[in-house]
């Protein structure tokens, strides 16, 4: 909480509030903090901040992940130069953190660095699309649906992402955290039919436009995030760097922004 923009100083009250603890849980947390440096506390304000511990910290990150490090100084330059807010996304498990966000609209994408979203269709199309067979069937399999129509358009979606070089998110913000919301409902308890019901529109928010939105390059479409893939070592996805128009786009602009992040990303590609 403290790592995010607009949070550098807040009162206890305010830990307390944001994070929904009891006044001794916070002040335990608090404390503990403070003994070791990870945040100090303006005794005159009396608000918290990160300590110094944290430079250490970051420093060394700087050293053992080098990778990541450069995407977010592109991530820095994309916000610069395309006026959108930029992010770095990363794969841990089954799970896409979100590791940076870049630029002074980054709070309209109603993320935060530090997110978990689920490594599930309508999420990580730049991760699966450059994957194997297999891993490209246990994505689609994560959607819960036996329906093999709704798998279909998912391949399609991957195939086309992947022959365009850069993947291209053209829900609204709204839609994606409705998707957001329903990727994270448990399937315990709920009827067989609601669930299919539930999964049927997950992919459909993972293939908006994807189908027929090159068929239409003079009509402006909304676009959620435009991301390109990082390799690593063994030519597999690291990272993704995107940004995020959260605005109506032509395909020729769309097209111009997925190139331009392809460019930037290319010299971030790990080679065995």
């Amino acid at each position: 909480m403290l790592a995010r923009p607009g949070n550098e100083r807040l009162r206890f009250s305010d830990v307390v509030r944001e994070l929904e603890l009891t006044q001794a849980t916070a002040h335990a947390i608090l404390k503990t903090l403070s003994d070791r440096g990870w945040v100090t506390r303006d005794p005159v304000a009396k608000t918290f901040s990160l300590g110094p511990a944290l430079a250490v910290v970051a420093g060394r990150t700087q050293a053992v992940r080098p990778q990541v490090h450069a995407a977010t100084a592109v991530a820095g330059k994309l916000a610069t130069e395309l006026g959108f807010a930029a992010s770095v996304v990363e794969r841990v498990d089954d799970a896409l953190v979100i590791t940076a966000f870049e630029g002074d609209d980054w709070k309209g994408t109603s993320s935060a660095p530090g997110d978990r979203i689920p490594y599930a269709p309508p999420f990580g199309v730049a991760f699966a699309a450059w994957g194997s067979a297999d891993e490209q069937r246990a994505w689609i399999d994560r959607a819960a649906s036996a329906d093999d129509a709704l798998a279909r358009r998912l391949e399609d979606v991957l195939a086309q992402t992947r022959d365009r070089g850069f993947d291209v998110d053209w829900t609204t913000p709204a839609l994606t955290q409705a998707a957001r919301v329903m990727g994270t409902l448990p399937s315990d308890g709920l009827p067989p039919q609601v669930r299919q019901m539930m999964d049927r529109l997950l992919v459909e928010f993972t293939a908006i436009g994807v189908l027929s939105g090159d068929d239409r390059p003079g009509q402006a479409q909304p676009v959620a995030t435009i991301a390109a893939p990082v390799f690593d070592a063994n030519g597999r996805v690291a990272l993704i760097v995107a940004v995020h128009p959260l605005a109506p786009m032509s395909l020729r602009h769309i097209t111009s922004v997925g190139r331009r992040l392809v460019q930037l990303a290319e010299p971030l590609h790990v080679t065995a």
